[in-house]
């Protein structure tokens, strides 16, 4: 098995992730991490990225906003997507993994886990609507 070389750029990234809880595009991870690596390529930020997902370092959202985000916080949670401002945010709910046996009693192949995203307004968009209102 190949040694995985250490990337200061890499841990950069990471750290980033692990200290925000805003789900950060890629844009946004690159903009944080030129503050201090100014000649770092968004590719290089994109490949770093796509390494941390597959060592299960990162998540990565599709949220279907046309951008994807990223989560340092690796731990099975659920996320809102608000539809006031565009910001992914976490939920602290109970699991959902009930679930995964609902969605298998119809299904002859084999559920192995499953994916949820929830669609709202954030604390502070919904406070805006009342406010609005």
């Amino acid at each position: 098995m190949a040694t995985i070389k250490y990337s200061r750029q890499r841990q950069s990234i990471k750290d980033y992730l692990m200290s925000t809880k805003e789900h950060p595009t890629a844009d946004m991870i690159y903009s944080h991490v030129r503050e201090e690596y100014p000649s770092i390529s968004l590719g290089t930020v994109y490949r770093n990225l796509n390494f941390l997902v597959s060592q299960g370092e990162a998540i990565r959202l599709t949220c279907g906003d046309g951008s994807e985000h990223y989560d340092g916080n690796t731990t099975k949670h659920y996320h809102l997507l608000c539809s006031g401002c565009n910001r992914v945010v976490d939920l602290t709910m109970d699991p959902l993994d009930h679930i995964d046996t609902l969605a298998a009693v119809n299904f002859d192949g084999i559920i192995e886990g499953h994916t949820v995203l929830f669609r709202g307004k954030c604390p502070e968009c919904a406070k805006q609507t009342r406010t609005s209102a």
